[in-house]
């Protein structure tokens, strides 16, 4: 939805998340006990939706929000073991508890699941992220997968498939049952055995564990999973655990593509 001076509107418990420490659960909770104000007006209306002309507040205290068109992105090479989230009701360590607090306002862009890493991009900016989650951009991947690639996986790779039940490799509380897979942009066999193969692919979606439901489909789990590149942002022998800013290049690009692209969603 627009406003008429084309600004995206969006829920009040996404903004707070985008650009607050809080989670999208915790805003919730802020906005139902009535500490959130918009416009100087308390707000307890899960519905409401804003955007970046309003005055957000939480206990008075207005909340810091970047007008989209100055943006930050750092990117994060993701451990195992690490969710991507802010918090997590289990205790189980996040991404947050590694990367410095002064992101804590920072929303990833995409999601990496717990067993995996890599490439993970963060950023102060509401509209990039909606930008790059929905975007076409070429996401590389490093996988072990328990068996061998075979004919019928390769033929699905260049050909994409449409699964009714894509279920296996899928969390086991997923609503999303269904899936329709693209064909991969590319791919290469490094290693391809009857006990494990290793490949190289590169797609451009990020679906729901869309790689594990893919192989799944063949009954291969991925061993290991490790995302390389992003939109042609890659970690240049950034330590696991460890993040950095964008080079002026990597900037250059990424501003390029969104601004090119500004009605792409």
């Amino acid at each position: 939805m627009k406003t008429q001076n084309n600004e995206e509107l969006v829920r009040l418990n996404k903004f707070i998340s985008h650009n607050s420490k809080y989670s999208r659960r915790e805003a919730d909770k802020l906005i139902e006990e009535g500490r959130v104000s918009l416009n100087n007006v308390i707000v307890t209306n899960m519905a409401t939706k804003v955007n970046d002309d309003d005055t957000i507040e939480i206990d008075n205290k207005k909340i810091w929000h970047n007008p989209n068109k100055q943006f930050t992105v750092i990117v994060y090479n993701k451990q195992k073991g690490e969710l991507v989230t802010k918090n997590d009701p289990r205790g189980r360590k996040t991404i947050f508890d590694t990367i410095s607090k002064q992101y804590a306002h920072y929303t990833p862009i995409g999601r990496l699941d717990y067993a995996s890493e890599g490439v993970l991009l963060l950023t102060d900016s509401v509209d990039v992220v909606n930008k790059l989650m929905h975007s076409d951009l070429e996401r590389t991947y490093k996988l072990k997968v328990n068996g061998p690639i075979t004919d019928e996986i390769i033929k699905s790779m260049e050909n994409g498939m449409e699964l009714t039940d894509a279920t296996r490799g899928a969390h086991s509380h997923t609503d999303i049952t269904s899936m329709v897979f693209e064909p991969f942009i590319g791919y290469q066999i490094q290693t391809n055995t009857q006990k494990f193969s290793k490949i190289k692919v590169k797609i451009a979606e990020g679906k729901n564990r869309e790689l594990r439901r893919f192989f799944g489909h063949f009954d291969l789990d991925i061993v290991d999973l490790k995302r390389l590149d992003f939109g042609g942002i890659s970690l240049n022998s950034l330590p696991s655990g460890k993040h950095r800013f964008l080079s002026k290049d990597e900037y250059r690009n990424l501003k390029d593509f969104i601004y090119s692209n500004e009605d792409s969603y």
